[in-house]
C-alpha cells in the first residue's frame, strides 16, 4: 500500500474534505450565504421586535423563535471547507465566537443580574443555541462532516428543548425556598412544554417529556443514515 493510501486509510471516518476549493466562492458558499443571511434576518426580528419574556402563549412564536437556529445550522453545515481554510477562517471565527460571548453575553449578563428581570432570563436564553452553534462552528471549520454538523445540531437543540435544565435546577441547588425544596406536582413555570403539551406538566409528565427529548436526541446522534433511509423506504407507500 502506498504512502498516500495509508495515510487516506488512517484519516478519521468523519474527517471532511479540506483540498482547496475547486468551485468560485460564491458557488461554493451559496446556500451558506443565504442561510446566514435568513439567520441574521431572523435573529433581529427575535430580538429586536420580539418582547422579552419568559412566558410563552403560542406555539407558532415558539417555533418562529428557532428558525434563527435552524437557518444558522443549515449555513454552518454547507460552509465549503476548501475556501474557509484557504480564507483561515477558524482563526477569524472561532475567535469572533469567543468575543462575542465575552464581550457581549458575560457583560450583559453582570449587568443584569444585578437587578434580575426577563432581560436575564432572555439573556441566558439565547446563549445556550449561541453556545451551540459556536461548538458546531468549531466542529465543522476542524473538517468534521456536514452530516455530523447537522446531527450535532438537531441533537443538542434537542437536548435545550427536553427540560433537562429545569430539572437541574431542581435538584444541582441548594434551594432554602420551601417551593423549591422539593420537586412541585405541577411545572407551572415550564412554557417551553406546556406549548407543545396544552398544559403546564405534572411531575411524572415532565419526566417522560424529557425522557423521550432525551432519546431523540441520543437517535440523532447515533442511529446509522442508512438504517433511517431503509426505514422510510419501508414505510413510503408503493415500495
Amino acid at each position: 500500500m502506498s504512502s498516500t493510501e495509508t495515510a487516506s486509510a488512517e484519516a478519521p471516518p468523519d474527517r471532511a474534505d479540506t483540498t482547496p476549493p475547486t468551485a468560485p466562492f460564491l458557488r461554493a458558499n451559496a446556500v451558506t450565504l443565504v442561510a446566514g443571511a435568513v439567520a441574521a434576518a431572523l435573529a433581529g426580528i427575535v430580538w429586536f421586535a420580539l418582547p422579552h419574556e419568559h412566558d410563552i402563549d403560542s406555539l407558532w412564536v415558539f417555533l418562529f423563535k428557532l428558525t434563527p437556529f435552524i437557518a444558522a445550522s443549515v449555513a454552518i453545515g454547507w460552509l465549503d471547507l476548501g475556501w474557509a481554510h484557504r480564507l483561515r477562517l477558524p482563526f477569524l471565527l472561532v475567535p469572533a465566537c469567543f468575543l462575542a460571548f465575552f464581550c457581549f453575553f458575560v457583560p450583559r449578563i453582570f449587568f443584569v443580574a444585578r437587578k434580575p428581570t426577563e432581560d436575564l432570563y432572555y439573556t441566558v436564553l439565547t446563549l445556550v443555541p449561541f453556545v451551540i452553534l459556536a461548538l458546531v462552528l468549531s466542529f465543522r471549520l476542524g473538517g468534521g462532516s456536514r452530516n455530523t454538523t447537522l446531527r450535532l445540531c438537531a441533537a443538542l437543540l434537542t437536548l435545550q428543548l427536553s427540560g433537562l435544565e429545569d430539572l437541574a435546577f431542581l435538584t444541582v441547588n441548594p434551594h432554602t425556598d420551601p417551593k423549591w425544596a422539593t420537586i412541585p406536582e405541577v411545572w407551572t413555570w415550564a412554557d417551553h412544554m406546556r406549548v407543545r403539551l396544552g398544559h403546564y406538566p405534572s411531575k411524572e409528565e415532565a419526566y417522560a417529556f424529557i425522557t423521550v427529548h432525551v432519546l431523540v436526541a441520543l437517535a440523532i446522534l447515533f442511529v446509522p443514515g442508512r438504517a433511517v433511509r431503509a426505514a422510510w423506504t419501508k414505510v413510503r407507500p408503493g415500495r
